[in-house]
């Protein structure tokens, strides 16, 4: 049933869905693990160009789903587990990230840059 809903959405709503969906866990999820992982500017320059209104759908809606993917704690090789418990993440934002390459700006990366170093710079809680 949730698959039919999901078919009949056009591509503005899928986008509306994906974005509060990712919202919603991402900056918890990066913020408890950014030091730790050597992608975190990758995942982050993919955030701010899904947010990007200036984004084509399509580039929004597939970094959206690699984010979403991100924040998911339990997917194919769950988080917990370590070492290897990101390395999908990681392999699924670099697939992404590589296939919208070129809509990718040099403003999104800066944004990301100086998003992590805020986070490295925050005293730890």
């Amino acid at each position: 049933m949730r698959f039919a809903r999901a078919a009949a959405m056009d591509d503005e709503e899928r986008v509306q869905r994906d974005e509060a969906a990712v919202r919603g866990g991402f900056w918890h999820a990066i913020g408890r693990i950014a030091a730790q992982i050597p992608f975190a500017e990758d995942v982050l320059t993919a955030y701010y160009c899904a947010f990007d209104r200036g984004t084509p759908t399509y580039v929004r809606l597939a970094l959206l789903g690699a984010l979403a993917y991100f924040i998911d704690p339990f997917d194919l090789m769950p988080d917990v587990l370590p070492i290897i418990g990101l390395t999908d993440d990681a392999a699924v934002i670099g697939a992404a990230t590589k296939l919208v390459f070129d809509q990718i700006k040099p403003e999104h990366r800066d944004a990301a840059r100086d998003a992590l170093k805020r986070m490295n710079d925050a005293p730890a809680a």
